[in-house]
């Protein structure tokens, strides 16, 4: 399949054109167009515009991912701390119902960048983990009926 965009290349030629003649050249010290009619190039209302406009949507994309960022809990653990750890090998077909959590585990060192030491209750294994695949285990309460 064709691209339609590839007939079409008279309608781009000029602006390719416009490109190299402004661009600077070394062994000249300057750009064509200033050794032709001794002044910079200055951009057409219509180039500015759009370099604007595409400027102003880069910055409006910048400053939304920031405000997304800030959104996004930070996740604080304490050595001590009870933590359930994310199981990604759980197939969902089998237990559809079945929990995606293991643990209670408790945290026995944090280290940078996010790896954390964890210590399996059960089994008194310890290992690593990143701390993304960790979430805070709140202990239920004990209700009696008495």
């Amino acid at each position: 399949m064709e691209n339609p965009n590839q007939n079409d290349w008279r309608r781009l030629l000029e602006d390719a054109l416009w490109a190299h003649r402004i661009a600077y050249r070394t062994p000249l010290g300057m750009s064509p167009y200033r050794i032709v009619f001794g002044k910079a190039c200055h951009l057409s209302v219509k180039i500015e515009q759009r370099a604007y406009w595409a400027i102003k949507k880069c910055n409006m994309a910048y400053n939304q991912a920031g405000h997304e960022q800030k959104l996004i809990l930070r996740k604080e653990f304490t050595v001590g701390q009870k933590v359930l750890l994310f199981n990604s090998r759980l197939k969902l077909i089998v237990g559809k119902l079945r929990s995606r959590w293991d643990g209670p585990f408790v945290i026995t060192d944090i280290f940078p960048y996010g790896a954390v030491e964890v210590r399996d209750i059960v089994s008194n294994r310890t290992f690593k983990v990143n701390s993304h695949q960790l979430k805070p285990y709140h202990e239920g309460l004990s209700l009696s009926f008495t």
